[in-house]
């Protein structure tokens, strides 16, 4: 699969063993910046212990605002081996992580997959989570059918002219519809334990951008008419303008509680009811990771 990389939308067709590059830049190991118990995801995700967070480096968007732009532009990390990303998920469960939740990891299915296998053999069993920005295809989504048990995907834009815009990504929704459908298709309805932590199913992030509340309005209603209770979606108002979005005068500026809130109430019109919601100051480049390599050697 590495030697003519087609594992996203992007279609590159790079020879990765053979040190070429694509658009996101990664290579044949994969990259990681941090592995950490992350206790600001989701509630059901994160509990009491943490989710067992693995940030993987590169990325296949590129967006302007991007809070981990270190290590998803910059290509901030260390290269492991496949027995060594192995042994990771191994001491995440030692360290008493809910689940392994792998951190923007389209770009290295393969390798995780392979290193899932691995790490079953010697006893690892938590739920993993596939973090990620929904610029996937079917195809690839269908690998982790026996390896993944959440997805986790980021749904940005309803409008392709913001995608490319914000995030130089042509045909966004067209392609991240198609993905989180099969991720659906894949889990079906949530499954909680009776600690109220899920063990299978899908939530769709969505973080809210000043100005473009009629496209996350048509996001909320695609999501609901699709998908009604099936998914859980987590609506959110963290938006930062970091990385290079003060070049975009239009979002390089936090979002309004106004905003946000109408948000919340138009969720409530379609009948949404499984959706997470931030409350108090989010918008703050306090929660943004320290990737200083933590965990990975």
């Amino acid at each position: 699969m590495l030697k003519s990389c087609i594992l996203c939308p992007r279609a590159c067709k790079v020879n990765r063993l053979a040190n070429e590059t694509g658009f996101c830049q990664a290579g044949a190991l994969p990259a990681v910046a941090l592995v950490s118990l992350h206790h600001w995801e989701e509630p059901v995700l994160s509990g009491s212990s943490g989710a067992g967070t693995i940030f993987f480096s590169h990325c296949n968007m590129n967006c302007a605002f991007c809070q981990n732009h270190t290590i998803s532009q910059e290509g901030c990390g260390r290269e492991v081996t496949v027995e060594r990303l192995a042994a990771i998920f191994l001491e995440q469960q030692t360290r008493g992580a809910h689940n392994i939740d792998l951190v923007t990891p389209t770009h290295y299915v393969p390798q995780i997959v392979e290193a899932l296998v691995l790490a079953k053999r010697t006893g690892f069993s938590l739920p993993v989570i596939y973090n990620s920005n929904a610029y996937e295809t079917p195809e690839t989504i269908t690998l982790l059918a026996k390896h993944v048990d959440i997805f986790l995907p980021d749904l940005k834009y309803y409008d392709n002219k913001y995608a490319w815009r914000y995030s130089a990504t042509p045909d966004y929704f067209a392609y991240a519809s198609q993905a989180i459908s099969k991720m659906v298709d894949l889990t079906g309805p949530p499954v909680f334990d009776a600690a109220g932590l899920m063990q299978r199913g899908v939530i769709v992030r969505h973080l809210a951008l000043p100005w473009l509340i009629e496209d996350s309005r048509q996001i909320l209603n695609w999501l609901w008419h699709t998908f009604g209770h099936t998914i859980f979606i987590s609506l959110m108002s963290q938006y930062t303008p970091l990385h290079h979005a003060a070049q975009y005068p239009e979002i390089n500026r936090r979002l309004t509680t106004w905003e946000y809130n109408k948000l919340i109430k138009y969720a409530l019109s379609l009948g949404i009811e499984n959706c997470f919601i931030q409350q108090g100051r989010t918008a703050s480049v306090d929660f943004v990771p320290d990737f200083n390599g933590s965990g990975v050697e």
